[in-house]
């Protein structure tokens, strides 16, 4: 697992939280949010939208494994309370998707040895299906 301490974790959790703020209410210009596509290295944040969600995605590095952090709010409401929080643990190769009611994805793929986090577009895939072959996972998500 991903060892880090109280301190770090706090640290970590205030540094995200300044950035789900200011990322969901400050636009780069009048009627644009501000992305960053990626791909990403470790603690630098994917910035992109799904349907009508906000998505700050970024991961932690740790034994080869992308410990991936994403962070959900609404873009028609970005001083909502309700915002939710994913985490998920991918081996390389894996991909983590999230789909909105919409019906937009976005695919998450962890990188070799966790040296980068991607954002994939594979219209192959089928929203809660998976390939013949295809690694699945499991994902918690909480609300905050």
């Amino acid at each position: 697992m991903f060892a880090l301490s109280l301190t770090q974790l706090s640290k970590l959790t205030a540094a995200v939280s300044l950035v789900v703020v200011s990322t969901l209410s400050v636009p780069a210009h009048a009627d644009e949010l501000a992305q960053n596509l990626g791909p990403v290295g470790p603690h630098e944040p994917i910035l992109t939208t799904v349907g009508s969600k906000r998505v700050i995605a970024f991961y932690l590095p740790g034994s080869g494994r992308c410990a991936v952090h994403m962070v959900v709010g609404d873009v028609r409401d970005p001083e909502a309370a309700l915002v939710s929080r994913i985490r998920v643990e991918l081996n390389p190769g894996q991909m983590v998707h999230l789909d909105s009611v919409e019906q937009k994805s976005l695919n998450l793929e962890c990188g070799d040895n966790a040296e980068k986090l991607a954002i994939v577009d594979n219209d192959e895939r089928v929203a809660f299906g998976t390939q013949q072959g295809e690694k699945s996972i499991k994902a918690s998500a909480s609300r905050f």
